[in-house]
């Protein structure tokens, strides 16, 4: 999944990059991530990569490497919740004396 250029203008990002003259797995990675913006909102996550595969094979040397990830999330104006009617109150009447 490429690095997402969406939300362009985010409330959270976050990112990160690994640089590596040379990198080896002894297993294939069990990797997930998950964004969410609550309530309602534009997320996405994604990593661009350079001479590593999205599926690395265990046991193979990979050679001048870069990961760059990208986490971000934008919340929208949630729609606004309707007011309560307030009841109508008579008039205040004169003060005793």
């Amino acid at each position: 999944m490429p690095m997402p250029e969406r939300p362009d203008i985010p409330d959270v990002e976050i990112r990160a990059s690994v640089k590596a003259r040379e990198l080896r797995f002894q297993a294939r990675p069990k990797v997930s991530t998950h964004t969410e913006a609550e309530p309602g909102g534009e997320h996405a996550s994604g990593s661009d990569r350079k001479n590593l595969p999205a599926q690395v094979t265990a046991g193979v040397t990979y050679h001048d490497i870069q990961l760059d990830f990208r986490l971000a999330a934008r919340l929208t104006d949630p729609p606004p919740e309707p007011r309560p009617e307030s009841p109508t109150r008579p008039a205040p009447g004169p003060r005793p004396e």
